[in-house]
């Protein structure tokens, strides 16, 4: 499995429209092979910034390469410049890729599901 991560400093008065933003757009991302998951999450609030982060899910670092050049990807971030004018983040996001090298589940919370 692969994860790819974008941390975000988001603007404390910029909050609301950040995650307004994300919870209203189309990711595109049930469209590709190898998709597992997605979250948004909202991390600490720091003096000048609240951090948030996107953490997708993939079956391997090739399918994530291949979405990245795929139109579903295009489509997902086509409507990423209407926002130049208003500055919501701190710089751009940070992009961290990981290559999972162990996993772990609980068996017996799944069993009780």
């Amino acid at each position: 499995m692969f994860i790819a991560m974008n941390r975000f400093k988001v603007l404390k008065e910029e909050r609301d429209a950040f995650e307004a933003l994300w919870l209203g757009r189309e990711s595109h991302l049930d469209k590709n092979p190898g998709f597992i998951e997605f979250h948004m999450l909202r991390g600490p609030e720091r003096e000048d910034h609240q951090l948030y982060s996107s953490h997708t899910i993939w079956a391997s670092r090739e399918a994530f390469e291949a979405w990245t050049r795929s139109e579903s990807f295009r489509a997902a971030h086509r409507d990423a410049g209407e926002n130049r004018n208003r500055r919501m983040t701190l710089g751009h996001p940070e992009f961290e890729g990981f290559e999972v090298i162990q996993k772990l589940e609980n068996v017996a919370q799944k069993a009780a599901e």
